[in-house]
C-alpha cells in the first residue's frame, strides 16, 4: 500500500498552520506521516501544531532559517526513510478538500505518472484560478508561468492533461523521481527552487507530470513571503523578494547552460536595469538599482 510523507515547511505560519493541519487531519486516505520542518519561527507556530495530538505529525525545528530548499531536503529525506512510496512537498498557507490525497494518488495511477498537482484557487477569491497548470517559456527566461492565473474559473481548464511545471506549493513525487533525478538545489535559499527542480525532471524525461481539475483547493497566496512592501498606499516589491527572485533567476540560467540562456542573461542585465524606471512595483532610487545589480552579480558567481 502507498504510503505519502508530507513534507511541509513553517517560518512564523502560526496564522496560517490550523486551517493546513486540519485539512490534512479529515483526510478519507489515512496511510501518511506529515514532516513539518520549522525554520526557526518567532511566533507561535510551535505551540499551535503542537494542540494537535497525532502521531502522524513530526515537528523538527531548525536553529536558524535555512531556506526552503534546505529545509524540503530534510523533510524528504526523514520521509524517504520513514519507509514513504511518496513525498508531497506542501505549503502550509493553504485549505483543501477530504478527497486530495486519494484523487491525487488515482491520477498517478490512472495516467501512470510519477508527479501529480492540483489545480489551486486562489483563498480570498475562491472562485478565481491561481494554477491550472504550467510550461517553461524559453523566451521569459525559461520562467514558468501559471495558466489561467487570475481569470474566473468557468471550466476553461478543466481535466487532465500533461504540463511541465508545478510550484511545490502542492506536488505529490514518487520516491523513484529523487532517487534518478536528485534533490532541491539548497543554493536556492526561496524561490526558483521548485522551477530548478522540475526543470530537470523535464529535461530528464523519464518522469511525467500531469494536472488535475477535480479538487477544492485554496491558497492563501503570498501570506507566507510577503513579497510586497506598502508605502504611502503604493505596492512594492521588498528587497529581499528583489535579491532572492533576481540573483535565483541568473544561477538558473547559468545551470541550463545554452548558448540562448547565456545571451539572456545579458538581456536580463540590460532590462533589469531598466526596469527600475519602467516598473511601478520597484522603487525608483539608487538602493535599489544598487541591490538589482548586486543581485544580479551574486547569481553569477553562484
Amino acid at each position: 500500500m502507498e504510503k505519502i510523507g508530507l513534507v511541509t515547511i513553517t517560518y512564523n505560519s502560526a496564522d496560517v498552520i490550523r486551517g493546513f493541519l486540519e485539512s490534512i487531519l479529515k483526510q478519507s486516505f489515512k496511510n501518511f506521516e506529515i514532516f513539518i520542518i520549522d525554520n526557526d519561527s518567532q511566533d507561535d507556530t510551535e505551540k499551535v501544531v503542537f494542540q494537535y495530538e497525532d502521531n502522524r505529525i513530526n515537528f523538527i525545528k531548525n536553529s536558524e532559517n535555512v531556506g526552503v530548499a534546505k529545509a524540503n531536503n530534510q523533510g524528504i529525506k526523514r520521509a524517504l526513510q520513514a519507509n514513504c512510496s511518496q513525498v508531497l512537498i506542501i505549503n502550509n498557507d493553504i485549505e483543501f478538500e477530504d478527497k486530495l490525497l486519494e484523487k491525487m494518488l488515482s491520477v498517478q495511477k490512472q495516467k501512470k505518472c510519477s508527479l501529480v498537482a492540483p489545480k489551486m484557487m486562489y483563498f480570498d477569491q475562491p472562485d478565481h484560478i491561481w494554477y491550472a497548470g504550467s510550461f517553461f517559456l524559453k523566451k521569459k527566461g525559461y520562467l514558468p508561468i501559471h495558466i489561467g492565473i487570475q481569470q474566473k474559473d468557468e471550466g476553461q481548464y478543466d481535466g487532465v492533461y500533461p504540463v511541465e511545471y508545478a510550484p511545490t506549493c502542492c506536488l505529490l513525487v514518487r520516491k523513484k523521481v529523487f532517487e534518478d533525478i536528485g534533490m532541491m538545489d539548497e543554493k536556492y535559499f526561496v524561490y526558483f527552487d521548485d522551477t530548478d527542480f522540475l526543470y530537470r525532471v523535464f529535461k530528464d524525461g523519464r518522469h511525467k507530470l500531469y494536472f488535475f481539475s477535480d479538487v477544492k483547493f485554496y491558497h492563501k497566496v503570498g501570506s507566507l513571503t510577503k513579497s510586497v512592501k506598502n508605502k504611502q498606499n503604493n505596492e512594492f516589491r521588498g528587497d529581499f523578494f528583489i535579491k532572492q527572485n533576481t540573483r535565483n533567476h541568473i544561477y538558473f540560467l547559468k545551470k541550463i547552460g545554452s548558448v540562448y540562456a547565456y545571451i539572456f542573461i545579458v538581456f536580463l542585465f540590460i532590462k533589469n536595469n531598466l526596469r527600475i524606471f519602467t516598473n511601478p512595483k520597484i522603487r525608483c532610487n539608487y538602493r535599489t538599482w544598487k541591490l538589482i545589480n548586486q543581485s544580479f552579480f551574486e547569481g553569477i558567481k553562484m
